[in-house]
């Protein structure tokens, strides 16, 4: 059993894989579900690691928490994925103090998605750390953290266009049908898998193909007729799902199953075919791609799709740098005053003492305004020493210690 680490941002370390260095199979083998997520953060309350959550998405798998060496924590993470530390540590960042707050905010903006300034993140990450506080994995620093990291991206999407047009992933597929495939309008379309993503290119399909020719399949078959009710489409169970695929022209898979739902044997002398893979893991199975009748196509693939709308958020980009380094100074400055608390009650309590010991001297019965006065005078002191502090960047300054060494007689 290890000691709790302490709540300073010199321990707060991120460390995490992404779509920059990992290609989505490997991200598929760090993907950690919510059974997975509980596992974690049990085992990090008996290690003493005291806060911890972990962003889990199709393009990057990460786990923050307070610890003396992020190593710590890609163990804890690797214990309980598909993938071991050695696969892990070989294309994983990891960061630490200062430069995981930086990392923590740019990833919370947009700026680090892989399709730049895709807001789905800020829901995925809320989510994240909904799921470790509930279970007691949030403590108050972390909230603090989490919290100015969530009022910069929010500051950011209501004063830029950051997150202006449409992009998204489940965009970016809707636009490459309508680039490759010829009278799309007119293809059978089946969509695997109705949860958010799937839910959110299930409307872009009819938004932006102007097609209702559309057959939803999930798991569980009420979220698929609900869908299908709202949007006017089509809906089958499960257990046709080889039957629909054979059928079908296009199929998008937004499952999130830790096994293929799609196999090679539902895509074998079948037609040709488009199928697009939004899931991480893969839900298609890999050897699909050999087959001469079928093109897949996954969320890496997608995601290289530039427009005109990507190249106008590019253009945002510096002004939602000012925004961050806006909030991350003010969280910094929330940092410095919370180490220094214990010395400025100190020194309020030690002056304090000594306006008490003058005001028992004075015998005269009206010692009432002078005791107001120096009271006063304590707290432009303190209001005085808080003010200096704010205006530094460093622990230890010389005048904390100069107070240390003033009041330590007096404690």
């Amino acid at each position: 059993m290890q000691t709790n680490k302490p709540s300073d941002i010199s321990n707060f370390c991120v460390a995490g894989i992404n779509y920059k260095k990992t290609d989505a199979a490997t991200r598929g083998m760090f993907s950690i579900s919510s059974e997975h997520y509980e596992g974690i953060l049990q085992a990090a309350a008996e290690q003493g690691i005291v806060s911890v959550f972990i962003l889990s998405t199709c393009n990057r798998t990460e786990i923050y928490g307070m610890a003396d060496n992020a190593s710590e924590l890609v163990s804890l993470l690797c214990s309980h994925a598909q993938g071991d530390a050695v696969t892990f540590t070989k294309t994983a960042y990891i960061k630490k103090g200062r430069e995981a707050v930086e990392h923590l905010f740019s990833v919370g903006a947009g700026l680090d998605s892989q399709l730049l300034g895709d807001y789905e993140i800020v829901g995925q990450l809320k989510q994240a750390v909904k799921f470790s506080k509930e279970r007691g994995g949030i403590n108050c620093f972390m909230e603090r953290l989490v919290n100015a990291a969530l009022q910069s991206s929010k500051e950011i999407r209501t004063n830029t266009a950051l997150s202006g047009g449409t992009v998204s992933v489940s965009f970016a597929a809707v636009q490459y049908i309508k680039e490759h495939v010829i009278n799309y309008e007119h293809c059978n379309i089946v969509l695997v898998g109705t949860g958010k993503i799937g839910r959110n290119t299930c409307k872009n399909l009819v938004d932006y193909l102007g097609t209702r020719n559309i057959t939803l399949i999930n798991r569980s078959e009420d979220k698929a007729i609900q869908l299908a009710k709202e949007l006017g489409l089509n809906h089958a169970p499960l257990d046709e799902l080889s039957r629909q695929v054979r059928n079908a022209d296009i199929v998008l898979v937004a499952s999130s199953a830790d096994e293929p739902a799609i196999l090679r044997s539902h895509l074998e002398n079948a037609g040709d075919k488009l199928i697009i893979d939004l899931s991480v893991p893969n839900n298609v199975e890999a050897s699909a791609r050999e087959l001469a009748n079928v093109t897949l196509v996954n969320v890496d693939e997608l995601s290289k799709l530039k427009d005109a709308t990507l190249k106008k958020r590019e253009a945002e980009v510096p002004v939602a740098m000012k925004i961050i380094a806006k909030h991350q100074e003010q969280f910094m400055e929330w940092c410095r005053m919370r180490r220094n608390a214990p010395v400025l009650n100190a020194i309020k309590g030690t002056l304090k003492k000594i306006a008490d010991i003058h005001n028992r001297e004075l015998n005269n019965p009206q010692t009432r305004c002078p005791y107001i006065a120096a009271e006063q005078r304590i707290q432009q002191v303190i209001n005085g020493v808080a003010g200096r502090m704010q205006s530094q960047n460093q622990p230890g300054c010389h005048y904390l210690q100069a107070i240390n060494e003033f009041i330590g007689p007096h404690r």
